[in-house]
């Protein structure tokens, strides 16, 4: 590992956290695809597959930031525990609704249940904030994060449609559930590295994090990046199907996530002088683009090579979200801001998973990838309207910016 990831974990139960949250984030790549799967060997209705998997987003969308918002004011461990046994109690019973063949409305009741799973990441990286706030270490700590969650997205769905197709089609979607447990309660049980709590009263301002413009145009444009990675994960499996090669999506999605992690681990070895909110849209577009060679697909190594091209512009366009994010989201709500551009990313997927999954049941796979071409177009034409907003960072925000020149926090950024 080169030495400024090395340096990182210099800091007393870095490593502890860092291994906690990378189970804790399993299941975010494993739970969606695992029902997808799960269902279409099951019942073989890609729409319902589809639907249910976008439940499940949505639901995080809307609890996801009721949840960290808690977690802002009373700390990890009192709200994640129990948030985490309502979504594994919700995992149960759609996993025996699915074996037994339950009535649909049962599936989606519990689909809505496990939306309640934490935002993991957001919890590892409001960690590295205490410990890094105002130092350049923070940017290489967000690289980092993203290039764990990449190698989350890398391994997850192998896994997930690996045990699903090998084994038994529920066993991608209990494994999830397992992983689930074992990070969120080892990260609970790590005291010492958890930030402190800001009850309301003690809030600058109050009210939701939401209230901020700049963030306000983050969540926005990522809705519209969700769907391009809900469409793709649903479309890309049932091309391997149409190909005769279904388990061989989990590879092929595998290399998306390679794409993204290599260009994560570069970026975080470097540092940028420029405003980062135009490496953000840059990046945005960098994204939209790299959807137009999908449309083009004929056999799955085709598609895995242009895969590959189109993760590289992902964990950058991440990393500097979250740079984006502390300097429009005060100290007090870092945890909520983060979650909400994941709750945006979310209902994108939701969005992006459904439609995926009505266009393949319509018109077949190849089709289907003119849905995450589609969201690349108004993630760039969200992206360019709301530019002006990211240019003015809000006061009292968090990070960095509020212990250095804007110069200096350009460079940090």
């Amino acid at each position: 590992m080169p030495s400024p990831y090395r340096a990182l974990f210099a800091a007393p139960g870095s490593k502890a956290f860092s291994v906690a949250g990378f189970l804790g984030r399993l299941p975010l790549s494993m739970m969606g695809i695992g029902v997808v799967t799960m269902i279409s060997q099951l019942t073989g209705r890609y729409g319902l597959a589809g639907a249910l998997s976008a439940t499940i987003a949505l639901s995080a969308a809307v609890a996801g930031p009721q949840v960290s918002r808690l977690v802002d004011q009373y700390g990890q461990r009192r709200v994640l525990r129990p948030a985490t046994l309502i979504s594994l109690a919700a995992a149960a019973l759609l996993l025996c609704a699915a074996h037994y063949g339950w009535p649909d409305w049962v599936l989606f009741a519990a689909c809505v249940g496990i939306g309640c799973v934490p935002s993991v990441g957001a919890m590892i990286r409001a960690r590295w904030a205490a410990l890094y706030r105002g130092t350049p270490q923070l940017h290489t700590a967000y690289s980092f994060e993203s290039v764990v969650d990449e190698v989350c997205f890398i391994f997850g769905p192998i896994i997930s449609i690996g045990l699903s197709t090998a084994w038994f089609p529920e066993a991608g979607p209990l494994l999830a559930a397992c992983f689930l447990a074992a990070g969120v309660f080892s990260l609970t049980a790590q005291r010492a590295t958890e930030p402190a709590p800001h009850p309301r009263e003690r809030r600058g301002g109050g009210g939701t994090a939401m209230r901020s413009r700049g963030l306000q145009v983050l969540v926005a444009t990522f809705v519209a990046t969700g769907a391009i990675f809900g469409a793709v994960d649903v479309v890309t499996v049932a091309f391997a199907e149409e190909e005769g090669h279904k388990a061989a999506a989990s590879i092929v999605l595998a290399v998306y996530a390679a794409g993204s992690c290599v260009a994560g681990m570069i970026y975080g070895l470097l540092h940028f002088a420029g405003p980062p909110e135009r490496r953000w849209l840059l990046g945005v577009c960098a994204m939209a683009v790299s959807m137009i060679p999908l449309l083009l697909v004929g056999n799955l190594p085709f598609l895995a090579v242009a895969l590959f091209v189109a993760g590289l512009s992902i964990a950058p366009t991440m990393i500097t979200t979250m740079s984006l994010i502390e300097e429009h989201v005060p100290r007090a709500q870092l945890t909520e801001g983060m979650t909400w551009v994941s709750t945006g990313l979310a209902a994108g997927v939701a969005l992006g998973s459904a439609a995926a999954g009505w266009v393949i049941d319509a018109a077949g796979a190849r089709a289907g990838y003119g849905v995450p071409a589609v969201a690349g177009a108004v993630a760039v034409a969200v992206g360019f309207l709301g530019f002006r907003r990211l240019k003015r960072p809000a006061p009292g925000r968090g990070g960095s910016v509020e212990q250095h020149s804007e110069r200096k926090e350009r460079h940090v950024a």
